[in-house]
């Protein structure tokens, strides 16, 4: 995390004494030479979309499980989101989500290094202008049209359902999506009705389970240690266990929907083609 701006003040003034007048080359101007990821969203931009010799450090998690583009990230350096290490690989560039905590922003951008804040998005339009909007920034904004454009492919070759079927997200750890989210968006784009009518994240309705089951389960993060390594999780309890085994199930890994990205189409896609072997043993 970023700490306190006066403990670094001299890190900082020492840096851009080295790099020079912040006027002398902005990224505006030439486009980033050096680009610092700051966690592992960001990591999935700027491995898609910025020029590979100009990346000059990923997260730490930019190679775990649910990161998509783990492969991508092999041969790059990871740096912790902290100041100190990230001011010694001397970006002109910073992509974050959340990564360096509230105060990353001031602290970069007063060190003279431009911030490129990947903005939230909650359903896929979002997703193509804030991919659109980071290519741009990262001098790249013919990559940005062509991922926008193959989302945009993709979309329109899923076939029209004549009737939807009620399919219910959960999570291993037990949480569930309703309307307004990304998840309910992916949902929707598939075909299907989200059986979980509230809006928001919340708890797997037990209730509605017990009475109601949905035509179809999409479990998501099953493919990580959490069923094993937290026995209390609520994907335990017998009506969630029995519901998986009995209902036509797709299985999304965790990297597909991690992030708000292009690859949330993977997710559409795998959900409108239907069910798989339940997930739960």
């Amino acid at each position: 995390m970023i700490g306190k701006l006066t403990i670094l003040a001299g890190i900082v003034l020492l840096m851009a004494g080295c790099s020079g007048s912040p006027s002398a080359k902005t990224p505006a101007q030439n486009g980033p030479q050096r680009i610092v990821s700051l966690d592992y969203c960001a990591d999935q931009y700027v491995l898609k979309l910025a020029d590979p010799k100009n990346i000059a450090g990923l997260s730490p998690d930019a190679e775990a499980t649910f990161s998509y583009m783990k492969e991508e990230a092999r041969g790059f350096p990871k740096v912790r989101s902290r100041a100190e290490d990230i001011l010694l690989l001397k970006p002109d560039m910073v992509v974050r989500t959340y990564g360096g905590g509230p105060n990353a922003v001031a602290f970069f951008e007063r060190a003279g290094i431009e911030v490129v804040q990947i903005g939230y998005a909650n359903d896929l339009d979002a997703v193509k202008q804030i991919t659109l909007d980071t290519a741009e920034h990262l001098g790249e904004p013919e990559k940005g049209a062509e991922v926008v454009a193959e989302m945009k492919a993709r979309l329109a070759a899923i076939p029209a359902r004549t009737s939807s079927s009620s399919m219910l997200y959960l999570t291993s750890k037990g949480a569930v999506a309703g309307t307004g989210t990304m998840v309910g968006d992916l949902l929707e784009k598939a075909g299907h009705r989200n059986f979980q009518e509230r809006p928001g994240w919340a708890s797997i309705p037990l209730e509605s389970l017990a009475y109601n089951q949905p035509d179809m389960i999409a479990a998501g993060f099953f493919d990580t240690n959490d069923l094993t390594t937290d026995r209390w999780t609520p994907s335990r309890h017998p009506l969630v266990r029995r519901a998986i085994q009995e209902t036509p199930t797709v299985s999304l890994p965790g990297a597909w929907t991690s992030c708000g990205a292009w690859f949330l189409l993977d997710a559409v896609e795998a959900l409108a083609a239907g069910g798989d072997a339940p997930v739960v043993q």
